[in-house]
């Protein structure tokens, strides 16, 4: 143990708990992390700088010099951000074009989305099993009758009127959802001993990842129409989605099929050994251990999925990215582009680095597992 004797001389130990503790250890955090050599002082200070620079860029046009209420674009006489813009279209930015009296149903869809998300997410809260029955049936079909309605008194509100941040979460969570799953599927086709359902599988994932996803938006609209029965006239909003899961499908397969290579062989003879089937095998012992391994390939291609979805604008959806240009089209406010794509990045930035976080504490857990 040390002891004073051992101090420089006229330097006092710090007393645990006093003020010079913390500061000790930030000190100390500071030194290890950003200064532990010369030449990563110098890196430190260079970033430090350059983010000194985009604040110094960035805040003063935000915040001190911005204008935060109005009733047109007139009224930003400053030379900062007019987020009175953001201010009066923010309901359209959040739900779109649904009818104002009855935005009560969104209001409840978002909370049963909230609620699936915190039992889903937080390790602590049991019954995961559930939970997924709740977001892959349960939600998506209560989503479905209370935004749409025609039932126990509700409006029809067809689904052209939905919109905004709203219409970004039904596509996001949707494909998110369902894209996992069926991507474990595709993956285990694909490594079938069956030619045909190989080849399939082959063929589909290829072909999904050798073409652009406003191909497959396209496809999904103008051509699905036709072999469906002879008059029906699908929804276009159901159509994007189903083109969104089947995309990203084909890359959540590869993705899992990375991880069903990792692992050693033995992990299946040892299954067989013990009189597993292949089924059993697969949900019991192999995708779990498959799935630790490509958490980050996981959530990589969610962020991806989640920034796809702005593409639907190019088929007559309103999506967030897409309410927005049509909020700056309003000659009352003509020229705020700028503040309404700042929001757009923001949002999406920080559901996307939302999701980093998450998954960095997956695989934080999964090491701590491991090491036990």
């Amino acid at each position: 143990m040390t002891d004073a004797a051992t101090l420089p001389a006229g330097r006092a130990r710090p007393v645990p708990g006093s003020a010079g503790a913390p500061l000790a250890r930030a000190l100390s955090w500071l030194r290890q992390r950003l200064f532990a050599s010369w030449r990563d002082g110098l890196l430190s200070l260079a970033v430090l700088a350059m983010l000194g620079a985009i604040a110094w860029a960035i805040v003063p046009w935000a915040l001190f010099d911005a204008t935060w209420s109005g009733a047109s674009r007139a009224d930003c006489t400053g030379s900062g951000a007019c987020w009175a813009f953001v201010s009066a279209k923010a309901s359209q930015f959040v739900y779109g074009f649904y009818p104002r009296a009855e935005r009560w149903r969104p209001d409840i869809a978002f909370a049963l989305l909230v609620a699936g998300l915190v039992w889903l997410m937080v390790p602590r809260i049991p019954a995961k099993v559930y939970a997924g029955f709740f977001m892959m049936i349960v939600l998506p079909v209560a989503t479905y009758l209370l935004l749409h309605g025609g039932f126990a008194g509700l409006a029809v509100v067809p689904s052209d009127q939905w919109g905004g941040l709203l219409l970004t979460l039904i596509l996001a969570v949707s494909g998110i959802t369902f894209s996992l799953p069926f991507g474990v599927l595709f993956a285990l086709g694909r490594r079938s001993r069956m030619p045909l359902l190989r080849w399939f599988c082959i063929g589909f994932i290829e072909f999904c990842r050798g073409v652009p996803f406003l191909t497959v938006l396209f496809m999904a609209i103008v051509m699905l129409p036709f072999f469906l029965p002879s008059g029906t006239k699908p929804d276009p909003l159901a159509l994007a989605v189903v083109g969104i899961i089947f995309y990203e499908a084909a890359y959540m397969a590869e993705v899992v099929r990375g991880g069903l290579q990792a692992l050693p062989k033995g992990q299946y003879e040892a299954a067989m050994a013990i009189g597993f089937g292949y089924w059993r095998t697969m949900f019991h012992i192999i995708l779990p251990q498959a799935v630790r391994k490509v958490v980050p390939g996981v959530v990589n291609t969610t962020i991806s999925l989640l920034k796809n979805t702005t593409l639907v604008m190019v088929v007559g959806l309103f999506d967030l990215l897409n309410i927005v240009s049509a909020g700056v089209s309003d000659p009352l406010w003509a020229g705020s582009q700028a503040e309404g794509y700042f929001i757009v990045g923001l949002v999406f930035w920080l559901m996307s680095f939302g999701l980093s976080c998450y998954s960095r504490a997956i695989e934080a857990r999964f090491a701590r597992a491991e090491r036990t």
